[in-house]
């Protein structure tokens, strides 16, 4: 499709801080739009994060349930977290199923990568498949305060049913469909 004037991109012009957290910031960009028009983008900056559809040896998906503040209750989730700076991403994952499950991977590779909301935030996500899990003596974190739920891979797709459990957060969501649509059940 022809660049229309509409689709090309806006000119920042300023920038100031808007917020500083402990994980994310906030920027205030002054844009000068293709039109001529000026207008303000408030941007969440996030050090990015990853998300892992992770297979035990028995081929059972394994999540995790924790509360999330942000929408007041608890979701069944693939296991997730935040990078840290300068880690590679492959690390994180690694790390953070470790952390929230205390499982090992054997195999391990990326499988999606994107924008968790590209219209406020830079938080970019990449999805790996771990395979051949294997529960270590990992103790809990204790400020995590997960569970550890297991799923047959013949249940898997009960998982997007509107009856019984779903799944409501976005990472799980894309982990999940590219699962059953790319890496189908041996049984």
């Amino acid at each position: 499709m022809p660049e229309t004037p509409i689709s090309r991109h806006e000119e920042t012009i300023s920038s100031e801080r808007g917020f500083d957290g402990k994980l994310v910031h906030v920027r205030v960009d002054h844009v000068l739009l293709p039109s001529g028009k000026k207008s303000v983008r408030e941007v969440v900056e996030h050090p990015g994060a990853v998300g892992i559809v992770a297979l035990s040896a028995n081929q059972e998906l394994i999540l995790v349930r924790q509360w999330r503040h942000a929408v007041g209750r608890s979701l069944l989730e693939i296991p997730a977290g935040t990078r840290e700076p300068n880690e590679p991403t492959i690390q994180t994952a690694q790390r953070e199923l470790l952390e929230e499950t205390g499982y090992e991977v054997a195999s391990i590779r990326e499988i999606a990568r994107y924008y968790s909301s590209a219209g406020f935030c830079t938080e970019e996500l990449t999805i790996f498949l771990a395979e051949g899990c294997t529960l270590t003596d990992q103790t809990e974190d204790v400020d995590e305060r997960t569970e550890i739920v297991l799923i047959p891979r013949d249940e898997i797709r009960t998982l997007l049913q509107p009856a019984g459990e779903q799944i409501h957060d976005s990472k799980s969501l894309v982990g999940i469909l590219w699962l059953l649509a790319n890496h189908p059940s041996e049984n």
